[in-house]
């Protein structure tokens, strides 16, 4: 035993002592194969798992530099069979390659035949090779790259990618630091990107992860292919760009449901991209046959299934995945290490704020009671409306007018999930509602006057939640979300952090019906905020009125 800050577990959960005076080194130590589970005040909680320790060995980790920091940092002895299997699971990854060969092209090889004989007897890969060249190798038909990465890695052997990158078209970008210049993190993440070829950076909302797709298109020099999650999005990276490169308006082309241009930058809209004519994704097929140098995912752990299939077949291309959180609620993160590549670069959230690059956030968490009524209400209710019951309580719109009113004057954003409770709201507190509906002209027209000082309260549904830029915001009053997304939570307060020009504190508030499914859903949702270090303080709503 040692006074080290590490508690390491047979359960291969890691416990970080946060006052410890070596606490931000072993941190540092261990952020390259551990998964930060949960971030209280005083104990950290970190996890070893499969995908985590391969994620490391793709980024250049090997299990003796882990081993190393589990032995170093850990006060008490590190359980022998952890360490065992940590040194075997990291040893899976690499065993079997992809290579581009001189005379039969893409090639699967191996460094361990009985591995090799197993996986290609496995149904997962039936199809997707061709001849056998010798015992070690076999031909990889070229559009199966991707798939076969992803088949590679359920059967638990995951290949190592030596195939290289096409390097597409070229075209002249440069970053054109006027006025600005790029943050230290940001060319940190775009330098761990470029070198390891593909994969994804992982910053908090409001912490300029466009400019990190910029600084990657100008390392690229090469026509590039950005995908967003919706129009707005899509003009503000358009935006962004003419301020930050020398691209000019007529180098950039957007490709969405009301525009259809390419030009060597292309922003599409994930819609578009996976709308449907006479069964086939027409779109898709239209960017495939293009020579992109660069492919750009923004809010990657969003990217919908004929998406993941698209970039299956993009395997040649450079790909950075832009992302404030890699958890996906359908669990298919390891489709996103092996299509888009293993994380490269991770900055805590509490360390960009510390930094003074994102506002600090007090989040707090406001319990309505139903009225008697409503209790009966849900009581007696299916189980699959109680939800939508408890997060439309009235009680909610009541708390919701009196923090709009306690923070009037400041720019505040009110969401949710249902657009009746949203279209309610909206009347009740005299304000505008953005909803799906809501035409692309209208969006815009409202954000920016939001920007601007015009308006000062804005009615948001979860057409806000993405890549909507809106630096002014600086209250937020969630009353509903999507069950339990600890995506959405976090793209909400997201919507908050850009820094404030007089440095006050973000306020973000969500509502909560307790005794109610909703507050089940709400703890969930503040998974990721906890393990990013930001902690709830639950009030009652009887207490909203004496909140500082």
């Amino acid at each position: 035993m040692h006074d080290g800050p590490l508690i390491v577990q047979s359960d291969k959960t890691l416990l970080l002592e946060v006052d410890h005076a070596n606490a931000p080194e072993c941190r540092k130590a261990i952020a390259p194969f551990a998964e930060l589970e949960r971030s209280p005040e005083h104990v950290h909680t970190y996890r070893l798992t499969n995908l985590g320790l391969w994620n490391a060995r793709a980024a250049g980790h090997d299990a003796e530099q882990v081993i190393d920091a589990l032995l170093k940092y850990s006060r008490y002895a590190v359980p022998h069979s952890l360490l065992i299997d940590v040194a075997e699971t990291m040893a899976r990854f690499g065993r079997l390659r992809l290579d581009k060969h001189p005379t039969h092209g893409l090639v699967l090889s191996c460094t361990d035949r009985a591995v090799f004989e197993e996986v290609l007897r496995s149904k997962r890969v039936a199809g997707m090779l061709g001849d056998r060249i010798d015992p070690e190798s076999v031909v990889v038909h070229p559009s199966q790259r991707g798939a076969l990465k992803q088949a590679l890695l359920k059967l638990g052997w995951p290949a190592e990618d030596f195939a290289g990158y096409v390097d597409g078209e070229a075209h002249e970008i440069d970053l054109v630091e006027s006025g600005w210049q790029l943050r230290d993190y940001q060319s940190q993440a775009a330098d761990a990107f470029w070198d390891g070829g593909s994969g994804v950076v992982v910053l908090p909302c409001g912490a300029g992860k466009t400019i990190v797709g910029a600084a990657a298109m100008a390392r690229a020099q090469a026509t590039t292919l950005i995908l967003v999650t919706n129009t707005v999005s899509a003009r503000q990276w358009r935006a962004e760009l003419l301020k930050r490169t020398s691209l000019t308006e007529d180098e950039i082309g957007e490709y969405s449901g009301q525009v259809k241009q390419i030009r060597p930058v292309t922003i599409a809209t994930y819609q578009v991209l996976t709308t449907r004519r006479a069964g086939a994704y027409a779109h898709l097929d239209v960017l495939d046959g293009h020579d992109w140098g660069l492919i750009i995912y923004d809010e990657v752990h969003l990217l919908p299934a004929p998406v993941f299939r698209f970039t299956a077949d993009l395997q040649a291309r450079r790909r950075l995945g832009l992302t404030a959180t890699l958890v996906r609620e359908d669990g298919r993160e390891g489709d996103v290490f092996s299509l888009i590549g293993p994380k490269r670069f991770d900055a805590p959230w509490k360390d960009i704020e510390a930094q003074g690059w994102i506002a600090p956030a007090d989040c707090v968490e406001v319990r309505v009671t139903l009225s008697e009524g409503e209790r009966m209400t849900y009581a007696t209710a299916e189980p699959d409306i109680r939800y939508r019951l408890a997060a439309s309580s009235p009680e909610k719109t009541r708390v919701a007018e009196q923090l709009v009113a306690k923070h009037a004057g400041e720019p505040t954003l009110v969401i949710g999930q249902f657009i009746d409770q949203l279209d309610e709201l909206g009347a009740d507190l005299d304000a505008p509602v953005i909803k799906g509906e809501t035409s692309i002209k209208e969006r815009e027209r409202l954000f920016e006057e939001f920007r601007s000082g015009q308006i000062n309260l804005l009615v948001v549904s979860k057409v806000a939640n993405f890549s909507i830029d809106l630096p002014e915001a600086a209250v937020a009053i969630q009353v509903s979300g999507s069950f339990g997304s600890r995506q959405e939570e976090a793209q909400r307060l997201g919507r908050l952090l850009r820094p404030k020009a007089d440095g006050r504190t973000a306020r973000f508030y969500a509502l909560v019906a307790r005794d109610t499914v909703d507050a089940e859903f709400a703890q969930n949702r503040q998974r990721f905020l906890a393990e990013q270090g930001y902690a709830y303080r639950i009030i009652d709503a009887d207490d909203v009125a004496s909140l500082d």
